[in-house]
């Protein structure tokens, strides 16, 4: 079994550790900012947890920070050594750094994860991997506890763009169902009842069925945060603009996360998005 070594302890990070220790894998975690998971053990630097690890998975927030990390992983004996990037970022990120993780003896592969942590914790999350063959296999193999909808995609990078699509659809459908909300209002119909009708019909999806509970006010707790979404969706912009495809749907949702921002909103969960939307029509 190989031993896993997680870089970044955040929301995600920390559960993706956790979902490892819990199924018995040996893991060692890190993260710039000293944070510490239960049942975690944690590495006092980069260089160490290289050291204790066969499989370095990155779960961080941006580009720039996986950008730095890659760069730091370079000065660290890595012969051997898988890399595999869980982080919504853009394919070029990783693409620039693949040469010389190559050149250091070691495998690169982006694993991105659709679902949020309690879809790690749950093992129900969808996980994209893209890279060559070998790199594929073996990290489908060490990220197998994490869940059993793991996928090849494609060459390096293509996981990445798996994961733009996948959730650039969930973002189309908000801003859509924002949208509809505000009609929904003007008509005098309760938030509610247009939600109950729509989840239970044709025009349900799981991401609304999912949020619902957050949506009404009866759950409090944070899965994804706006800021969040924020971040991603000039990710999933700058995708289908690399691909030279326009996205008015993804722009009109940049919008509404944006109005949500500059309404103090920014660490409450998306659901927060369509609450505001009715409340305000």
């Amino acid at each position: 079994m190989d031993r896993i070594g997680v870089i970044g302890l955040g929301r995600m990070g920390s559960e993706i550790a956790t979902r490892f220790a819990a199924q018995g894998v040996p893991v060692t975690g890190w993260t710039r900012s000293g944070r510490a998971v239960e049942h975690v053990p944690t590495a006092p630097d980069l260089f160490s947890l290289v050291a204790r690890a066969d499989v370095i998975v990155l779960s961080l927030f941006d580009d720039a920070a996986v950008s730095e990390t890659l760069a730091a992983l370079l000065d660290c004996p890595l012969g051997g050594k898988l890399v595999i990037d869980t982080s919504t970022i853009v394919p070029g990120t990783l693409l620039a750094y693949a040469a010389q993780i190559e050149a250091a003896g070691a495998h690169l592969a982006d694993a991105p994860i659709s679902g949020g942590p309690e879809m790690v914790a749950s093992g129900s999350c969808g996980i994209f991997v893209g890279g060559c063959h070998d790199a594929a296999h073996r990290a489908q193999t060490a990220l197998a506890p994490l869940s059993g909808r793991i996928f090849h995609v494609g060459p390096l990078g293509t996981g990445l763009v798996m994961k733009s699509i996948n959730n650039a659809m969930m973002q189309s459908y908000f801003a859509g169902l924002a949208e509809q909300m505000r009609v929904a209002r003007h008509a005098g119909l309760s938030l509610e009842m247009a939600l109950t009708i729509l989840s239970g019909g044709p025009a349900g999806a799981p991401v609304l069925k999912d949020r619902m509970p957050r949506i009404l006010g009866h759950d409090a707790s944070v899965g994804f945060p706006i800021r969040g979404a924020a971040k991603d969706n000039a990710v999933f912009r700058r995708v289908a603009a690399e691909a030279g495809v326009a996205t008015p749907t993804l722009d009109a949702a940049s919008a509404m996360i944006a109005a949500a921002m500059d309404a103090g909103l920014a660490e409450a969960d998306v659901a927060a998005l369509i609450a505001m939307a009715y409340a305000d029509a």
